[in-house]
């Protein structure tokens, strides 16, 4: 059993807990990029005598919107592991799921995308990296990291000056939204999730692809006036059963990848939302952490982030 006093956790546990945090964020400003398993011992010291001083334990703040990231895979791997442990110990409280996400939810989020991010162009750090991940985890972002090469692939560059964002609707709505088009036209919920979040990043995205498509689950005109049921291709549940209402004519749900195929004929396209899909159908969790994410678009002059916190 551990001791404690009336004003706050056992010295062990506050070690634990604070120099766990301290050292992650010295850690991701590079200052303990070779050994951060040792480092974080020293830190216990100063952990306990910062809890002396102040009182009770404060938890660590989520990374800011900008902070940096490790370039190391030992460090790198940790900083992924613990991050996504972050992100869903803040998405379990984040009730109800009907309004918007919380602040700490969308900066956990944020930087689990950053690293993977950094890690997708670059395969020797990421598969040594990802070696080091434990086992679950590590399944996740293999398939993260493949549908998002596969995706950056097929996406062409686009001017700054053409991109719309806005806020998507709560997760808790379009979870309902997905739950409607499976009843009616039995395309499971996750499939629609997935395609949602690939085609415009759950409604932020409202820029019109190149090809001439649209809304939140993008459709061109012809296809949405033959399966959009008289809907508003803007309008998000109509969009949702509209693409549920495609899938469903074009094979769904015997076929995903031919019904997938006739949304989008590219096999890149399609193993990318199945893998997506995959994820977010084994744990729930990770469909809220996905809608979590922000929108980056590809320009001429390079990637750039577009919604979220710390833009100018």
């Amino acid at each position: 059993m551990l001791l404690a006093d009336e004003t706050g956790p056992a010295p062990k546990l506050l070690c634990k807990r604070w120099g766990k945090a301290l050292g992650r964020r010295v850690r991701l400003t590079g200052l303990l990029r070779r050994s951060p398993r040792n480092a974080r011992a020293s830190l216990c010291v100063a952990a306990l005598a910062i809890a002396s001083a102040s009182g009770p334990a404060v938890a660590a703040p989520p990374p800011e919107a900008n902070a940096p990231i490790p370039h190391e895979p030992e460090a790198l791997s940790q900083a992924l592991t613990e991050t996504t442990a972050d992100l869903r110990a803040a998405i379990d409280k984040w009730v109800p799921k009907g309004k918007a996400a919380p602040n700490d939810v969308t900066l956990y989020a944020l930087y689990q995308q950053r690293i993977y991010r950094l890690l997708a162009p670059n395969k020797d750090l990421a598969r040594r990296t990802v070696a080091r991940l434990p086992r679950g985890l590590a399944d996740v972002s293999r398939d993260f990291l493949v549908a998002h090469r596969e995706l950056y692939r097929l996406t062409p560059p686009i001017p700054g000056r053409t991109i719309k964002v806005g806020p998507a609707l709560p997760a808790g709505v379009l979870l309902r939204y997905y739950g409607d088009g499976e009843r009616r036209f039995r395309v499971p919920w996750n499939v629609l999730a997935a395609v949602n979040f690939v085609e415009s990043k759950f409604g932020k995205l409202r820029s019109p692809s190149a090809a001439g498509a649209q809304g939140p689950m993008q459709f061109l005109p012809t296809t949405w006036r033959r399966y959009g049921l008289g809907g508003n291709v803007h309008d998000a549940h109509d969009a949702i059963i509209g693409a549920a209402n495609y899938l469903h004519a074009s094979g769904a749900p015997g076929n995903l990848r031919r019904a997938l195929h006739a949304y989008n004929p590219s096999a890149a396209y399609v193993d990318a939302v199945l893998r997506y899909a995959r994820r977010m159908r084994a744990d729930r969790t990770t469909y809220y952490a996905l809608y979590s994410w922000q929108v980056f678009v590809k320009t001429p002059s390079g990637d750039r982030r577009v919604t979220g916190p710390g833009l100018p």
